[in-house]
């Protein structure tokens, strides 16, 4: 390490719902200060803030509100830590992905525009807009006819999360908002470009979520191919510098400065993608260490010395964690958000009425009456794809599933038996992995799930593999903080400072011999209704998605008329 011992970096995780700031100190990571900032629009799902509304599966965002945490959270933390901002020497973002915004050249979002401020395309796609299926069916049919040479890298799908699928999408429905965009960023990007005045693409997004391998893009041909109005996606809006994980991509500009209370001209870190920056955060950058960073989602990160084809990964990315590894990506769309629309919409009064009376929350309730359950006492199975699949079968047409329910199941029966899915779904992927020559032999875990005793051992016994935890409440934020530590020049590289400044708590979970036989058994049986639905060409998901938005669409006019109807009677 170089520089003086009491210097200090921040570090800010932007999330799906608040933006949290950190200030760390850099010879050892100490954490000194943290503050959050919500979104104050939060996410879009049914109408943007003048009142247009949105169709089945959208979920946008408002640029402005990234800038407000800057403003908000950034000071905020520094306050709290009791911190000189004269000491911090370097600022690293990371961000939720694939979040992506179309803007002008200058990086103006198109929703500031005045003429696109109620076009939904010219709003912020979050990471879970899952709207663009269609697109992204239509771009995997496409290269696997032609057979591709990028496509097995991603598992042989690319999800309608990602850019090209959300960007054909644009082209389909508002082509106008299409040739207007001069830039289509991710906003793990455009957070940077607002911090340092210049725009210099990542590498990890750009390999995970823009289909970038081996230094190219997909060629023109296949382009074309998917639509002629497509054809310069990648020359006319995806061109950029692409900066390396731990590089400097600028200096924080006057404004920024103004905006955060840090001194200008010091390093911004190029940007990065919080399941990938976590990975430092618990020093886990070692083949075979899995990251499984677990909140709203659940994204998995693991290094190897090698490149192979694992079905259904998200991605392997050259220097997509740390550069000198290949990183591997792979996911689930929905894992605490499973949960908590369980506990908001499905649970009884009474519980509601129980758990404060007893000072806890109906989630800490629910998981006291689950964990004196023996392993498969509620007789239940359950599909984790309330929010599609990510991994492995790349379906976000897929939905949720409740098997054995009775007229003698109870909430916490049905709570532990989402928990149980979520975990069936990890090992799913840990054993694509491992199928594929990617041995998988620690699981390390960020993320406010990880105070979930039950969860964690759950977990630990369906994996039959230990379970660490990072100890921050801020993995993503403190990883940010090392790429920052990186790009000051206090350290060489990121597992230097990994190895300084990450902290984590070694084999806190260990499997249970007897639990994971048991769970064995109901894994299987998981499979079983894994490969029905999503492998089996049962396409009952997929057509109830399909009445739903036609009910959803003749349902809009009938809407409108009832409302002008009320309003006509007042």
């Amino acid at each position: 390490m170089t520089g003086q011992s009491d210097a200090l970096v921040v570090g800010v995780d932007y999330g799906t719902l608040s933006g949290r700031a950190v200030v760390v100190r850099v010879r050892d990571g100490a954490e000194l200060g943290s503050a959050v900032c919500d979104y104050p629009h939060a996410v879009l799902t049914d109408a943007l803030p003048d009142g247009t509304p949105l169709g089945p599966d959208w979920a946008l965002q408002v640029a402005e509100d990234y800038v407000e945490v800057l403003r908000r959270a950034v000071p905020a933390a520094l306050a709290d830590a009791g911190a000189d901002s004269a000491a911090v020497i370097g600022l690293a973002t990371d961000f939720t992905a694939c979040t992506v915004l179309p803007t002008l050249a200058d990086g103006t979002p198109l929703s500031e525009v005045e003429r696109f401020s109620g076009r939904p395309h010219a709003y912020v796609k979050l990471w879970r807009h899952h709207a663009a299926q269609p697109q992204a069916d239509r771009i995997n049919r496409l290269a696997a006819e032609r057979g591709e040479w990028w496509l097995p890298r991603y598992g042989g799908f690319i999800s309608s999360e990602w850019e090209f699928a959300k960007a054909l999408q644009v082209l389909d429905e508002d082509p106008e908002v299409y040739a207007a965009t001069a830039c289509w960023v991710e906003a793990a990007d455009w957070i940077v470009w607002q911090l340092t005045g210049g725009y210099v693409r990542n590498v990890c997004s750009a390999g995970y979520k823009g289909i970038r391998q081996d230094g190219r893009y997909p060629d023109r041909e296949f382009l074309v191919a998917l639509d002629p109005g497509f054809a310069d996606f990648v020359t006319d809006k995806l061109a950029a510098p692409i900066g390396e994980l731990g590089a400097a991509a600028g200096g924080l500009s006057e404004q920024a400065a103004g905006w955060t209370g840090l001194p200008a001209g010091i390093p911004v870190a190029v940007g990065n993608v919080d399941a990938h920056v976590t990975a430092a955060a618990g020093n886990a950058l070692e083949p075979g260490q899995l990251v499984a960073i677990m909140g709203t989602s659940t994204c998995h990160v693991v290094n190897s010395t090698e490149v192979r084809e694992v079905p259904g990964m998200c991605g392997v990315v050259d220097g997509g964690i740390v550069p000198g590894l290949w990183g591997y990506e792979a996911g689930q769309s929905g894992v605490g958000d499973i949960f908590a629309q369980f506990v908001r919409n499905h649970v009884p009064a009474a519980y509601v009425q129980r758990a404060e009376a007893a000072g806890q929350s109906v989630h800490e309730h629910l998981t006291d009456l689950a964990a004196g359950q023996r392993v498969g006492e509620h007789g239940l199975i359950a599909l984790d794809w309330h929010s599609g699949n990510r991994s492995v079968l790349v379906d976000h047409e897929l939905s949720g599933v409740l098997l054995g329910e009775t007229l003698a199941t109870r909430p916490e029966d049905i709570y532990r038996a989402l928990i149980e899915a979520t975990a069936f779904g990890t090992r799913t992927i840990i054993e694509a992995f491992t199928g594929a020559g990617i041995p998988i032999t620690e699981v390390i875990v960020a993320g406010g799930l990880a105070r979930n005793r039950l969860l964690m051992q759950i977990y630990s016994d369906v994996t039959g593999l230990p379970l660490s935890v990072i100890t921050s409440e801020q993995g993503p934020a403190l990883g940010s903080a090392i790429h920052a530590a990186v790009a000051a020049g206090a350290y060489p590289d990121i597992r230097a400072a990994a190895a300084a400044m990450g902290h984590v708590a070694r084999a806190v979970y260990v499997p249970d011999a007897d639990r994971a036989e048991r769970y064995d058994e109901l894994y299987a049986e998981y499979v079983r209704l894994h490969d029905y639905f999503g492998r089996g060409g049962n396409g009952v998901m997929r057509r109830l998605r399909a009445i739903r938005r036609r009910a959803l669409t003749e349902s809009a006019p009938v809407a409108a008329a009832g409302r002008e109807a009320m309003e006509a009677v007042r």
